[in-house]
Protein backbone atom coordinates (compact mmCIF):
# COMPACT_ATOMS: atom_id res chain seq x y z
CA UNK A 1 0.00 0.00 0.00
CA UNK A 2 1.37 3.18 -0.91
CA UNK A 3 0.78 6.60 0.79
CA UNK A 4 -1.25 8.13 -2.50
CA UNK A 5 -3.96 5.20 -1.63
CA UNK A 6 -4.68 6.59 1.09
CA UNK A 7 -7.59 9.31 0.90
CA UNK A 8 -7.11 12.58 2.45
CA UNK A 9 -10.12 12.74 3.91
CA UNK A 10 -13.27 10.80 5.06
CA UNK A 11 -15.42 13.66 6.30
CA UNK A 12 -17.57 14.84 2.86
CA UNK A 13 -16.82 19.02 2.32
CA UNK A 14 -18.65 21.59 3.77
CA UNK A 15 -19.63 22.69 0.42
CA UNK A 16 -20.70 19.20 -0.34
CA UNK A 17 -23.25 19.23 2.76
CA UNK A 18 -24.27 22.54 1.66
CA UNK A 19 -25.09 20.92 -1.63
CA UNK A 20 -27.16 17.99 0.06
CA UNK A 21 -28.71 20.77 2.55
CA UNK A 22 -30.00 22.33 -0.30
CA UNK A 23 -31.36 19.59 -2.17
CA UNK A 24 -33.19 18.55 1.28
CA UNK A 25 -35.15 21.67 1.88
CA UNK A 26 -37.30 20.60 -0.69
CA UNK A 27 -39.19 18.55 1.29
CA UNK A 28 -41.17 20.84 2.81
CA UNK A 29 -42.69 20.35 6.81
CA UNK A 30 -42.94 22.18 9.64
CA UNK A 31 -39.44 20.81 10.77
CA UNK A 32 -37.53 22.01 7.52
CA UNK A 33 -39.20 24.84 7.30
CA UNK A 34 -38.18 26.58 10.26
CA UNK A 35 -34.80 28.88 11.00
CA UNK A 36 -33.73 26.19 13.49
CA UNK A 37 -33.23 23.66 10.70
CA UNK A 38 -30.36 25.45 8.51
CA UNK A 39 -27.01 24.60 8.66
CA UNK A 40 -25.44 26.90 11.23
CA UNK A 41 -23.18 28.16 8.77
CA UNK A 42 -26.03 29.09 6.03
CA UNK A 43 -27.99 30.72 8.33
CA UNK A 44 -27.74 34.29 8.51
CA UNK A 45 -29.58 35.65 11.16
CA UNK A 46 -27.68 33.08 13.68
CA UNK A 47 -24.60 34.59 12.31
CA UNK A 48 -25.38 38.27 13.26
CA UNK A 49 -27.22 37.48 16.27
CA UNK A 50 -25.15 39.60 18.82
CA UNK A 51 -23.85 36.55 20.76
CA UNK A 52 -21.69 35.41 17.45
CA UNK A 53 -19.75 38.68 17.77
CA UNK A 54 -16.51 36.79 18.99
CA UNK A 55 -17.19 34.45 15.85
CA UNK A 56 -17.38 37.24 13.32
CA UNK A 57 -14.08 38.35 14.43
CA UNK A 58 -12.70 35.38 14.17
CA UNK A 59 -14.16 35.28 10.59
CA UNK A 60 -13.13 38.47 9.79
CA UNK A 61 -9.53 38.28 11.08
CA UNK A 62 -9.27 34.73 9.12
CA UNK A 63 -10.92 35.74 5.65
CA UNK A 64 -7.92 38.36 4.31
CA UNK A 65 -5.21 36.49 6.41
CA UNK A 66 -6.12 32.97 4.27
CA UNK A 67 -6.27 35.06 1.14
CA UNK A 68 -3.04 37.01 1.36
CA UNK A 69 -1.09 34.11 2.57
CA UNK A 70 -2.71 32.39 -0.81
CA UNK A 71 -1.40 35.38 -2.76
CA UNK A 72 1.92 34.47 -2.02
CA UNK A 73 2.45 38.31 -0.04
CA UNK A 74 5.25 38.50 2.12
CA UNK A 75 4.98 41.83 3.56
CA UNK A 76 3.21 45.38 2.77
CA UNK A 77 3.84 49.27 2.08
CA UNK A 78 0.50 50.33 3.73
CA UNK A 79 -0.04 54.15 2.76
CA UNK A 80 -2.43 55.88 4.90
CA UNK A 81 -4.01 59.57 3.88
CA UNK A 82 -7.02 61.75 3.14
CA UNK A 83 -10.00 60.26 1.18
CA UNK A 84 -10.73 64.05 0.12
CA UNK A 85 -7.19 65.30 -1.41
CA UNK A 86 -8.03 64.59 -5.15
CA UNK A 87 -5.27 64.21 -7.65
CA UNK A 88 -3.71 67.46 -9.62
CA UNK A 89 -6.11 66.55 -12.58
CA UNK A 90 -9.03 67.21 -10.55
CA UNK A 91 -8.16 69.87 -8.18
CA UNK A 92 -9.30 72.78 -10.45
CA UNK A 93 -12.43 71.02 -11.03
CA UNK A 94 -13.04 71.07 -7.08
CA UNK A 95 -12.16 74.90 -7.06
CA UNK A 96 -14.27 75.65 -9.90
CA UNK A 97 -17.91 73.94 -7.76
CA UNK A 98 -17.24 76.12 -4.86
CA UNK A 99 -20.03 78.14 -4.30
CA UNK A 100 -19.47 80.32 -0.72
CA UNK A 101 -15.92 81.70 0.27
CA UNK A 102 -15.79 79.47 2.67
CA UNK A 103 -15.87 75.94 -0.10
CA UNK A 104 -13.63 78.40 -2.43
CA UNK A 105 -10.82 77.99 0.77
CA UNK A 106 -11.25 74.56 1.52
CA UNK A 107 -10.83 73.65 -2.36
CA UNK A 108 -8.02 75.78 -2.39
CA UNK A 109 -6.62 74.03 0.55
CA UNK A 110 -6.66 70.64 -1.02
CA UNK A 111 -5.79 71.41 -4.29
CA UNK A 112 -2.29 72.72 -2.42
CA UNK A 113 -2.19 69.70 -1.11
CA UNK A 114 -3.34 67.15 -4.51
CA UNK A 115 0.90 67.04 -5.16
CA UNK A 116 1.31 64.42 -2.25
CA UNK A 117 -1.15 61.96 -4.86
CA UNK A 118 1.62 62.10 -7.23
CA UNK A 119 3.86 61.40 -4.69
CA UNK A 120 2.13 58.71 -3.04
CA UNK A 121 1.47 57.21 -6.89
CA UNK A 122 5.59 57.05 -7.28
CA UNK A 123 6.08 55.78 -4.08
CA UNK A 124 3.40 52.56 -4.78
CA UNK A 125 5.66 52.65 -8.07
CA UNK A 126 9.13 51.98 -6.37
CA UNK A 127 7.46 50.02 -3.61
CA UNK A 128 6.25 47.68 -6.44
CA UNK A 129 9.14 47.41 -7.94
CA UNK A 130 11.28 45.65 -5.06
CA UNK A 131 11.79 41.99 -5.71
CA UNK A 132 10.13 38.72 -4.47
CA UNK A 133 12.34 37.14 -1.62
CA UNK A 134 14.04 34.00 -1.65
CA UNK A 135 11.41 31.72 -0.57
CA UNK A 136 9.20 33.64 -3.38
CA UNK A 137 7.56 35.66 -1.07
CA UNK A 138 6.38 39.09 -2.83
CA UNK A 139 7.53 42.33 -0.53
CA UNK A 140 6.37 45.26 -0.10
CA UNK A 141 3.02 44.89 -1.83
CA UNK A 142 0.88 48.24 -1.49
CA UNK A 143 -1.73 48.47 0.75
CA UNK A 144 -4.28 51.10 1.10
CA UNK A 145 -7.53 51.37 2.55
CA UNK A 146 -9.12 50.98 -0.88
CA UNK A 147 -10.76 54.67 -1.26
CA UNK A 148 -10.08 57.57 -3.75
CA UNK A 149 -7.68 60.19 -3.07
CA UNK A 150 -4.79 59.61 -1.59
CA UNK A 151 -5.53 55.76 -1.24
CA UNK A 152 -6.69 55.44 -4.85
CA UNK A 153 -2.94 57.01 -5.45
CA UNK A 154 -1.33 54.40 -3.75
CA UNK A 155 -3.37 51.37 -6.10
CA UNK A 156 -3.00 53.41 -9.29
CA UNK A 157 0.71 53.33 -8.78
CA UNK A 158 1.06 49.81 -7.98
CA UNK A 159 -1.22 49.26 -11.35
CA UNK A 160 1.49 51.89 -12.85
CA UNK A 161 3.83 48.79 -12.93
CA UNK A 162 1.72 45.84 -13.64
CA UNK A 163 1.93 44.80 -9.70
CA UNK A 164 -1.04 43.51 -7.63
CA UNK A 165 -2.39 46.17 -4.52
CA UNK A 166 -3.81 45.55 -1.28
CA UNK A 167 -7.40 47.59 -0.71
CA UNK A 168 -8.94 47.36 2.59
CA UNK A 169 -12.47 49.12 2.32
CA UNK A 170 -15.16 49.04 5.43
CA UNK A 171 -18.60 49.61 5.67
CA UNK A 172 -19.56 53.48 6.33
CA UNK A 173 -22.80 54.74 6.50
CA UNK A 174 -22.10 56.66 3.41
CA UNK A 175 -21.79 54.96 0.35
CA UNK A 176 -17.74 53.50 -0.15
CA UNK A 177 -16.56 51.54 -2.84
CA UNK A 178 -13.62 50.21 -4.01
CA UNK A 179 -11.40 52.50 -6.36
CA UNK A 180 -10.45 51.27 -9.58
CA UNK A 181 -7.25 50.28 -9.17
CA UNK A 182 -7.37 47.87 -6.63
CA UNK A 183 -6.78 44.09 -7.15
CA UNK A 184 -9.95 42.35 -7.07
CA UNK A 185 -9.07 39.20 -5.23
CA UNK A 186 -6.93 41.36 -2.71
CA UNK A 187 -9.80 43.71 -2.56
CA UNK A 188 -11.68 43.17 1.48
CA UNK A 189 -14.61 44.53 3.19
CA UNK A 190 -14.48 45.16 7.03
CA UNK A 191 -17.21 45.79 9.59
CA UNK A 192 -14.93 45.94 12.53
CA UNK A 193 -12.22 48.93 12.20
CA UNK A 194 -10.13 47.40 15.03
CA UNK A 195 -10.04 43.87 12.83
CA UNK A 196 -9.07 46.50 9.26
CA UNK A 197 -6.48 48.06 11.46
CA UNK A 198 -5.14 44.61 12.16
CA UNK A 199 -4.53 43.74 8.84
CA UNK A 200 -2.85 47.18 7.94
CA UNK A 201 -0.29 46.33 10.32
CA UNK A 202 0.34 42.23 10.44
CA UNK A 203 2.47 42.30 7.12
CA UNK A 204 3.72 45.87 6.94
CA UNK A 205 6.94 46.51 6.90
CA UNK A 206 7.54 49.88 5.92
CA UNK A 207 4.16 52.60 7.07
CA UNK A 208 3.86 56.27 5.06
CA UNK A 209 1.28 58.65 6.64
CA UNK A 210 0.05 61.53 4.24
CA UNK A 211 -2.50 64.75 5.48
CA UNK A 212 -5.45 63.28 6.49
CA UNK A 213 -8.20 63.32 9.05
CA UNK A 214 -9.60 61.63 12.32
CA UNK A 215 -9.11 58.35 10.19
CA UNK A 216 -5.53 58.89 9.36
CA UNK A 217 -4.74 60.42 12.75
CA UNK A 218 -6.35 57.65 14.09
CA UNK A 219 -4.02 54.69 12.08
CA UNK A 220 -1.34 57.11 12.93
CA UNK A 221 -1.10 57.67 16.19
CA UNK A 222 -2.18 53.48 17.13
CA UNK A 223 0.82 53.03 15.11
CA UNK A 224 3.23 55.08 17.18
CA UNK A 225 1.89 54.21 20.13
CA UNK A 226 2.12 50.33 19.23
CA UNK A 227 6.20 51.03 18.54
CA UNK A 228 6.94 53.21 21.43
CA UNK A 229 5.20 50.62 23.75
CA UNK A 230 6.85 47.83 21.87
CA UNK A 231 4.51 45.75 20.96
CA UNK A 232 5.49 45.37 17.92
CA UNK A 233 9.34 45.92 16.06
CA UNK A 234 10.12 49.07 15.14
CA UNK A 235 9.92 50.21 11.44
CA UNK A 236 10.00 52.63 8.75
CA UNK A 237 7.17 55.44 9.46
CA UNK A 238 7.22 58.13 6.35
CA UNK A 239 5.21 61.38 7.60
CA UNK A 240 4.81 62.90 4.46
CA UNK A 241 3.78 66.56 4.87
CA UNK A 242 6.48 68.04 7.58
CA UNK A 243 4.88 72.05 6.81
CA UNK A 244 0.77 70.22 6.97
CA UNK A 245 1.46 67.91 10.50
CA UNK A 246 3.42 70.65 12.32
CA UNK A 247 0.47 72.68 11.60
CA UNK A 248 -2.29 70.74 12.95
CA UNK A 249 -0.46 68.67 15.43
CA UNK A 250 2.07 70.76 17.70
CA UNK A 251 4.61 67.66 18.33
CA UNK A 252 7.21 69.68 20.09
CA UNK A 253 4.49 70.84 22.98
CA UNK A 254 3.68 67.16 23.19
CA UNK A 255 7.44 67.17 24.40
CA UNK A 256 7.69 70.09 26.42
CA UNK A 257 4.39 69.12 27.95
CA UNK A 258 6.69 66.10 29.79
CA UNK A 259 3.80 63.67 28.00
CA UNK A 260 5.85 62.10 24.81
CA UNK A 261 9.91 61.49 25.66
CA UNK A 262 11.87 63.44 23.16
CA UNK A 263 13.26 60.07 22.03
CA UNK A 264 10.11 59.50 20.68
CA UNK A 265 10.14 61.90 17.87
CA UNK A 266 12.89 59.58 16.47
CA UNK A 267 9.98 56.72 15.62
CA UNK A 268 9.20 58.83 12.51
CA UNK A 269 10.62 60.76 9.30
CA UNK A 270 9.10 63.45 8.01
CA UNK A 271 9.57 63.05 3.73
CA UNK A 272 8.35 65.05 0.79
CA UNK A 273 9.66 62.94 -2.09
CA UNK A 274 8.63 59.59 -2.88
CA UNK A 275 12.56 58.94 -3.69
CA UNK A 276 13.20 60.30 -0.15
CA UNK A 277 11.18 57.75 1.47
CA UNK A 278 11.76 54.80 -0.63
CA UNK A 279 15.73 55.34 0.12
CA UNK A 280 14.86 55.62 3.90
CA UNK A 281 13.20 51.99 3.69
CA UNK A 282 16.28 50.81 1.70
CA UNK A 283 18.35 51.98 4.24
CA UNK A 284 16.36 50.93 7.07
CA UNK A 285 16.56 47.37 6.15
CA UNK A 286 20.11 47.61 4.66
CA UNK A 287 21.32 48.72 9.04
CA UNK A 288 18.62 46.04 10.29
CA UNK A 289 18.94 43.06 9.66
CA UNK A 290 16.55 41.84 12.61
CA UNK A 291 13.32 43.22 13.73
CA UNK A 292 13.96 45.99 16.79
CA UNK A 293 11.80 46.48 19.38
CA UNK A 294 11.61 49.22 21.94
CA UNK A 295 11.38 48.52 25.51
CA UNK A 296 7.78 49.45 27.14
CA UNK A 297 7.24 51.89 29.66
CA UNK A 298 8.77 50.64 32.86
CA UNK A 299 11.27 48.83 31.80
CA UNK A 300 14.99 48.98 31.79
CA UNK A 301 16.36 51.00 28.61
Amino acid sequence: MTDTSIPKRIFPKAKDDAASAAQQAGHVLPQTSDPAYRLAYQDPDFLLRDDLRPVRFQLELMKPELYLEEAGIGSTFVMYGSARIPSPERADLLVDAAKTETQLRIAESLKAKSHYYDVARELARLASSAPDSSDGKRQFVVCSGGGPAIMEAANRGAADVGKDSVGLNIVLPFEQAPNEYVTPHLSFNFHYFALRKMHFLIRARAVAVFPGGFGTFDEFFELLTLVQTGKTAVLPILLYGKEFWNRVVNFDALVEEGVVAPQDMDLFRFCETAEEGWACVQDFYKTNKEPLFRKGRGEKK
